[in-house]
């Protein structure tokens, strides 16, 4: 996972899809990583995936109250609009997320 400060800038009101993992190691493991590259590729520009994980931000990952990770989170302006456990696979979740990230 990149520093904060390497991650481009979010437009406002964009969507925000938080991959929510384990642990400090998920997300630099090179399967997780190309997963969240694959995954980004396919979502284009509509939304930002964006991983979070406990060990980097506990309080973060706290808030959500997940009883299982990984989990998903789709995110804009600080409103949660959808949320499953693992990551997102599947034509159709991609095809709901679109559609989300689109609804004002």
């Amino acid at each position: 996972m990149p520093p904060p400060s390497s991650l481009p800038a979010t437009p406002a009101g964009a969507a925000l899809l938080l991959l929510l993992l384990p642990d400090g190691e998920a997300g630099r493991a090179a399967p997780v990583r190309a997963a969240i590259r694959a995954l980004q590729a396919r979502l284009g520009t509509a939304i930002r995936v964006l991983p979070i994980d406990e060990v980097t931000h506990p309080i973060v990952m706290r808030s959500f109250g997940l009883p299982t990770l990984p989990a998903s989170v789709l995110m804009r302006e600080g409103l949660e609009l959808w949320r499953q456990p693992g990551f997102p696979t599947g034509e159709l979740t991609i095809t709901t997320l679109l559609a989300l990230a689109r609804m004002g």
